[in-house]
């Protein structure tokens, strides 16, 4: 097996400094190459439909809670700062795919909802980009999919419990 550029970074932290214990850095360097990775390769379908990756997962939480949401909720659901929900709302309703309502009791307040357009785009494009997704996985057996989901999914959980990351 060929080594990745992380083991080439813990061998060289080892021969500089062999008392050293770099198993964090071997994890969480190889989640954090693997997600620089992954975000590079900019989600071909979602480029194609003229997306970013932040945009389509604002038109996904509208859509998979298939309510009405306020952008304060929003930021909640997609792990995003309010000021990145704003511009991506701003783009969306530019290009008609979401609309945007006054709550009557508090005008301060948004009710952001999905167009016809918006929820064709979104029920099309998940599909494509899953079909996507599971090609980028292709190299690993069902097996190893289903044990690195369960252990990044309890890396999550633990993360989420002490770093307050959690969304509910």
């Amino acid at each position: 097996m060929t080594d990745d550029i992380v083991a080439s970074v813990v061998r060289q932290w080892q021969a500089v400094n062999p008392e050293l214990d770099t198993g964090p850095m071997e994890l969480i360097g190889r989640i954090n190459r693997c997600s620089a990775l992954l975000q590079q390769a900019e989600d071909a379908p979602l480029r194609a439909a003229g997306l970013t990756r932040g945009e389509f997962d604002l038109l996904g939480a509208v859509r998979r809670t298939d309510r009405e949401l306020t952008p304060g909720e929003l930021a909640r659901e997609t792990f995003s700062s309010g000021a990145a929900v704003t511009k991506r709302l701003r783009v969306l309703q530019e290009r008609g795919l979401i609309d945007r309502r006054s709550d009557a009791r508090d005008r301060r307040v948004a009710h952001v909802g999905l167009t016809g357009e918006g929820r064709d785009l979104v029920d099309g494009l998940l599909p494509q980009q899953l079909a996507y997704e599971r090609a980028v996985l292709s190299g690993l057996d069902a097996e190893s999919r289903d044990r690195l989901s369960a252990q990044l999914s309890e890396l999550l959980v633990q993360l989420e419990g002490r770093l307050g990351g959690a969304r509910r």
